[in-house]
């Protein structure tokens, strides 16, 4: 269904290709996973396969890429449309309607779809991908998750016969994430559907892959069997590096292989590890915060103190409430009710300047803080410190590259070095792994302890429960605006079966929640 013979590509003569002299072949109805660190080029390996590179984003492509016998040089994208659907890093960028169901029509209306089967297509997709009950909402109203999946299936109602998704669960909640990989399996089984699928969270995809696609970074590719390629991928999940660490061959891909695996490892634990970080006095309190969007009510009588010294994890399904919450408390997101301080200030009414030394947000799409042409200009007017902490979180971004230019991962990591540069007393996120490989998280949650370790309070709103479990000391709950859990992380997310990690899952009932802290259980330095 596809294939990629000797193919190059290369954007600039004075740095190296993007991809090196690829041979790659993906089978019809296969769901082949892509995987690699962040800016390694799975988008662009991806973008080749429907035509969007070199036809919209330039570059020198050699050798050929076929999707069902149609030559990408010969067919530019609006031709491979019918065969090849998309679905980008960003879906908002990708909307054309106003409305969930006009999204849905749109590439129908666009192919000549007859109204008759573009309604029953429609009500398939609402049903298949569970936003039914979404179908006059606004896509401006819409959630980060919410989005997501509407973009996914603006995809899947063309009925195309390869689809390519990039990063589809990076906004999703794990429930959602779920449903969204159970209707994407569905498509592979039933349907034949040839899915090529970009995603760093690999807990969540790699079981279902029938084969996995590494990038290590150097523009070749290695494509086969996920459970030999995962034994030295430089991405791995939670399963697969407990699995390095215990010895264990085959290496699982799945809880419920480790579970099995993990049978003689319960009995070999000791002590289990406890965080070292102590919390200091309450740097930000909120009381009685409420957030309404005209009869909506997003967040309810909310009380909610950050302490310094801590990482609070905020989680939730998509809607329950965490980005009104985390704006309001930023102080220039809307508030029907309630009080924000900190320092003994309030945070709503006071300017950008005042606010960047006391509460700093970063919103889960990055690119809305960027604005300059380089990289090196956004780093040089956010003050010292910027450029070192961008290094850090994500190495080898050239100074003189564009930052629309980088994916979203890099993207999201200069907008973290921007707001962290200014050094504020509280430090809010909005889903900040989202696009991150693990090695990028790992130098995350470092920054995320040193800024918490230094007196900072550091609130992260996120669906990623793996970066909870090994960066956060508490976690706080919401659904449909109401705080249902708030504790320590190992209570919270250990107890509960969408949230647990997946080291929790294999090792239930002892209380461990990460790789490292088997390590230490087994004797090991942390």
């Amino acid at each position: 269904m596809i294939e990629f013979n000797g193919v190059s590509l290369r954007y600039d003569d004075s740095r190296p290709p993007e991809l090196a002299d690829i041979d790659l072949s993906v089978d019809e109805g296969e769901l082949a996973l892509v995987v690699g660190r962040t800016g390694v080029g799975k988008s662009t390996l991806l973008g080749a396969i429907n035509g969007l590179v070199p036809h919209f984003t330039g570059g020198r492509l050699s050798g050929r890429v076929v999707v069902g016998g149609l030559d990408t040089r010969d067919h530019p994208p609006r031709e491979l449309a019918e065969v090849v659907g998309r679905v980008g890093q960003d879906p908002v960028a990708g909307f054309v309607a106003d409305t969930v169901e006009e999204e849905l029509a749109y590439g129908m209306e666009q192919l000549g779809v007859v109204s008759a089967t573009m309604r029953k297509r429609v009500e398939e997709t609402l049903d298949l991908l569970g936003v039914a009950e979404l179908r006059s909402r606004s896509l401006a109203t819409l959630s980060g998750g919410q989005q997501q999946r509407v973009a996914i299936g603006a995809a899947l109602v063309t009925a195309p016969s390869v689809l390519v998704l990039d990063e589809p669960t990076s906004a999703l909640d794990p429930g959602a994430s779920e449903e969204v990989l159970a209707a994407v399996t569905r498509l592979v089984h039933d349907l034949g559907t040839t899915v090529v699928m970009a995603e760093h969270r690999l807990e969540r995809a790699v079981q279902y892959a029938d084969s996995v696609i590494v990038l290590p970074g150097d523009g070749v590719v290695r494509s086969g069997d996920p459970a030999q390629l995962m034994i030295d991928s430089p991405v791995a999940p939670p399963v697969v590096e407990l699995g390095r660490l215990c010895g264990w061959s085959p290496l699982p891909l799945s809880v419920r292989d480790a579970r099995r695996a993990a049978r003689d490892l319960r009995p070999r634990l000791g002590e289990v590890p406890t965080r070292r970080r102590e919390a200091g006095e309450a740097v930000l309190r909120a009381r009685g915060v409420t957030v309404t969007y005209r009869e909506r009510v997003a967040v309810r009588d909310i009380d909610l103190d950050l302490a310094a010294g801590t990482v609070t994890a905020l989680m939730g399904r998509n809607g329950s409430g965490k980005s009104s919450l985390l704006w309001a408390l930023q102080g220039s997101g809307r508030r029907a009710a309630g009080s924000v301080l900190v320092g003994g200030k309030e945070t709503a009414g006071r300017d950008t300047a005042q606010r960047a030394g006391s509460v700093g947000l970063v919103p889960q799409t990055a690119a809305d803080l960027l604005y300059l042409e380089t990289v090196g200009e956004e780093c040089a007017v956010s003050g010292p410190g910027a450029r070192e902490l961008l290094e850090r979180l994500a190495p080898g971004i050239d100074d003189a590259q564009n930052p629309r230019d980088l994916s979203e991962g890099q993207r999201l990591s200069l907008v973290l070095a921007i707001q962290l540069a200014a050094g504020p007393k509280v430090l809010l996120l909005d889903e900040p792994t989202r696009g991150l490989d693990y090695a990028a998280k790992h130098r995350l949650a470092e920054q995320l302890d040193h800024l918490a370790r230094a007196g900072h309070a550091v609130l992260v709103a996120t669906h990623d429960v793996e970066f909870v479990a090994g960066s956060a000391d508490r976690v706080v709950v919401l659904a449909d605006g109401d705080v249902i859990a708030d504790g320590p992380t190992a209570d919270v997310v250990a107890s509960s079966p969408i949230f647990a990690p997946q080291v929790a899952k294999v090792l239930a009932p002892v209380p461990l929640l990460t790789v490292p802290d088997v390590a230490v259980a087994l004797g090991g330095s942390r």
